[in-house]
């Protein structure tokens, strides 16, 4: 398969790895404006994929995306270069939607004119409501946002920390919005069947909740404050989904998709395939976090409505 990813910067690069080590394409374009930038990274990594499954690197324009079947963007401003570094900022990924909606309003145009029915996956930062702008502007469902699939291997990882097993061996999901308004399902979380609740002291969970709930929340500034960009973990969970995508897997992933019962793209988990999101699952969840995820609904929705035409 022929994949685009528009965005050479970090996390553009890291996913293009990912995929290359993945074996997730047979041909990847990669289109930037900045073309030093294209040149090197193409550059670089085409001396490693001797190593790896067969693959070609492009680095091309948006003519190049022709026959392509999937599209990556990751181009756009992060937290740290969009001011969202303040940990008790409720709006947090949302400070950036401006500035990324005006360069997805540039970027969409350009890939559906070359290719108008293929899927595309939105990376840059906040990822559902610039998945929503931008399944409006193609004109077809086919939009998904990486969403919350890196929430949910957080919360995994974080639950999996604390208990003492591999986060593979974790069952959680986190639905609604990739940023604060996120929802971590624990009435449905669980290892081998056995819920975590029962696997914690029943006088430690609540501390328990709060402290995997806050490492999740600010796992991306402590790691811009680290080292600039998140890029490694988006970037090796989006290798994953486009492996699943080219491959017509039909795995199962929390990512963002259009929602009618919603009005609006928010992260529930879905079946992918080589068309995309092919099934929505409905979780299981507890009145209160069914109330959670009408309210990260109805922020995704504020958010869209207060893009300008």
């Amino acid at each position: 398969m022929k994949v685009g990813v528009v965005g050479a910067g970090a996390v553009g690069a890291a996913c293009i790895m990912a995929i290359i080590g993945r074996g997730g394409a047979h041909e990847i374009v990669v289109i930037d404006k900045d073309e030093g930038r294209v040149r090197g990274l193409v550059t670089d990594m085409q001396y490693g994929t001797p190593l790896c499954p067969p693959v070609q690197l492009v680095g091309g324009s948006y003519a190049d995306l022709e026959g392509a079947e999937l599209v990556l963007v990751a181009v756009g401003i992060n937290e740290k270069a969009g001011g969202a570094m303040d940990r008790n900022d409720p709006a947090g990924r949302l400070r950036l939607l401006g500035t990324n909606a005006a360069i997805i309003r540039e970027i969409v145009p350009q890939i559906t004119a070359v290719v108008p029915r293929a899927p595309i996956l939105v990376i840059t930062n906040p990822p559902e409501p610039l998945a929503e702008l931008a399944r409006r502007i193609a004109g077809h469902d086919r939009v998904h946002s990486s969403g919350t699939y890196l929430d949910t291997l957080r919360f995994r990882f974080y639950i999996a920390r604390q208990i003492g097993v591999h986060p593979a061996e974790v069952d959680a999901q986190c639905v609604g919005e990739h940023g604060n308004s996120r929802v971590l399902l624990w009435s449905s979380a669980q290892v081998a069947g056995t819920p975590v609740r029962d696997l914690v002291r029943k006088d430690d969970l609540a501390d328990f909740k709060t402290r995997v709930e806050m490492q999740v929340r600010n796992a991306n500034i402590t790691i811009i404050e680290g080292i600039n960009a998140s890029q490694y973990g988006i970037g090796m969970a989006c290798g994953r989904v486009v492996e699943a995508m080219t491959r017509d897997e039909r795995a199962v992933f929390p990512l963002g998709c259009y929602l009618p019962e919603y009005g609006v793209t928010l992260s529930v988990p879905a079946v992918v395939g080589r068309e995309g999101v092919v099934k929505v699952l409905h979780p299981r969840m507890s009145d209160e976090e069914r109330a959670a995820l009408e309210r990260s609904a109805a922020t995704m929705r504020q958010a869209v409505a207060g893009l300008a035409d």
